[in-house]
């Protein structure tokens, strides 16, 4: 039986979980420069560590109700093709372990658009945390279209 370890944010209510594998660094939010004909779900650019990397909103992204930045607001930084991109979260808190029998599929109820990155559903003790491969979270267009936005400063 294999373990995995995973970063936990939320967006909402709901709990997510990533493959901490895939998570560059979670840092503070930060006001991004907003991009013209970008994609709604993609908030901006950003400098980050001399990069400027693409911001995702993935509440948007998710078509999920936005709410106000606040103090725990985070970006999750992951590296797509060679490329750093953030992704705009409610707050992510803590990492987690779970093994393979605490992991179950992904239920058959999910569309089978979503269901691509969704990756299973972990159970910690009374929660439910969704999980999903943010790799997957974009179809090929969009991330030809925002690999166009990666710049060296």
């Amino acid at each position: 039986m294999s373990e995995k370890q995973f970063v936990v944010f939320k967006l909402g209510k709901e709990e997510y979980g990533i493959d901490i594998m895939n998570v560059k660094e979670i840092g503070p939010y930060q006001e991004s420069v907003k991009i013209p004909n970008a994609p709604d779900f993609v908030e901006g650019i950003i400098n980050y560590r001399g990069k400027v990397i693409p911001i995702i909103c993935l509440k948007k992204r998710f078509n999920l109700v936005s709410k106000e930045v606040d103090n725990n607001t985070r970006i999750i930084v992951i590296n797509l093709n060679e490329k750093q991109i953030g992704f705009i979260v409610d707050e992510a808190s803590q990492t987690i372990r779970l093994n393979d029998s605490n992991i179950d599929s992904t239920p058959d109820i999910v569309s089978s658009v979503d269901r691509k990155y969704l990756t299973g559903v972990g159970k910690l003790d009374e929660r439910l945390i969704i999980l999903i491969d943010l790799e997957k979270v974009l179809n090929e267009s969009e991330k030809t279209q925002i690999s166009k936005m990666d710049v060296e400063l």
